[in-house]
């Protein structure tokens, strides 16, 4: 085991620590190798190399993928040698196979604290605080310390969706490069804002509940009460409302219950225990 704190050996039982709770201060690149992987092999120096240059700047985290299958099949590794990148407790990038050098260091660059970083923190913590004002407010200074960070964008629109801003979270994420709306942050705000839309005006949501009372099949009491679960939090009856939607009403809103579990899913993510369940019951109904 390394003893060095910034290139770690990680197993099932100090990968919490290591990687969760440690991206939460710094970059923690996770690479997934085996003693078998020539390719593997190839990359260890390489890393090796930028994690001693960096001096801190992140944590190397090693996951022997032989003795510890949990953690490769839990993040979907699938060819060795894979690195992800862990920025505040999740994964959001990664690349497969051996790198140049050069193409490691942009990666690098893209998640290493730069101008604006502790505001951008500060916002993050607002928005987990579920004070979205302090959050915009933070951003703005983060925006304007490090005006080329488009992923800044994407926080923006979470925290004008906690507003109820729906129209502006849409513009500023139409604003944002298709490549950062394909990574886990991007596509999580995409599921939301589709959540919103379909929600509707929150201020008609106590009649389309008591409707759903009298009508427990109505079709836009379903879409709308589900979505708004959904972003509340709710997750089981937001996803057994759209369930229910997709079961009786398959041509509501072209498949509006479909659409809406699809959402969900994104919003989730796919290691959340509700996903699988709920994935193998739409499937069911489809086929």
């Amino acid at each position: 085991m390394s003893t060095s704190p910034t290139l770690i050996d990680v197993t099932q039982d100090n990968f919490h620590a290591v990687v969760i709770e440690g991206s939460q201060q710094r970059p923690v690149l996770v690479d997934f190798w085996a003693d078998w992987c020539q390719p593997c092999q190839m990359l260890m120096p390489i890393l090796a190399k930028l994690v001693e240059e960096y001096a801190g700047g992140f944590v190397l985290a090693k996951v022997n993928s032989d003795q510890q299958q949990e953690l490769a099949l839990q993040y979907g590794v699938r060819s060795l040698p894979t690195v992800l990148v862990f920025r505040d407790g999740e994964p959001v990038d990664q690349f497969m196979g051996v790198q140049p050098e050069s193409t490691i260091r942009q990666l690098l660059e893209k998640h290493l604290p730069g101008p604006g970083s502790e505001a951008r923190g500060a916002a993050r913590e607002a928005l987990k605080a579920g004070d979205a004002n302090a959050a915009l407010a933070q951003l703005e200074i983060a925006r304007e310390a490090n005006p080329e960070d488009e992923a800044l964008k994407i926080d923006q629109a979470r925290a004008l969706l906690m507003l109820g801003r729906v129209d502006e979270a849409e513009a500023v994420m139409k604003t944002v490069p298709v490549h950062l709306h394909q990574e886990d942050a991007g596509r999580r705000v995409d599921a939301e804002l589709r959540l919103a839309r379909a929600r509707g005006d929150l201020a008609e949501l106590p009649a389309l509940e008591a409707r759903l009372d009298e009508h427990p099949d109505d079709p836009e009491a379903l879409h709308r009460v589900g979505a708004a679960r959904l972003l509340e939090g709710e997750y089981e009856p937001g996803l057994a409302m759209l369930m229910q939607l997709m079961k009786k009403h398959r041509q509501y809103g072209e498949d509006a219950g479909h659409k809406g579990l699809l959402a969900a899913f994104e919003l989730l993510g796919a290691r959340h225990p509700l996903v699988n369940d709920y994935r193998r019951k739409m499937m069911a109904l489809m086929f």
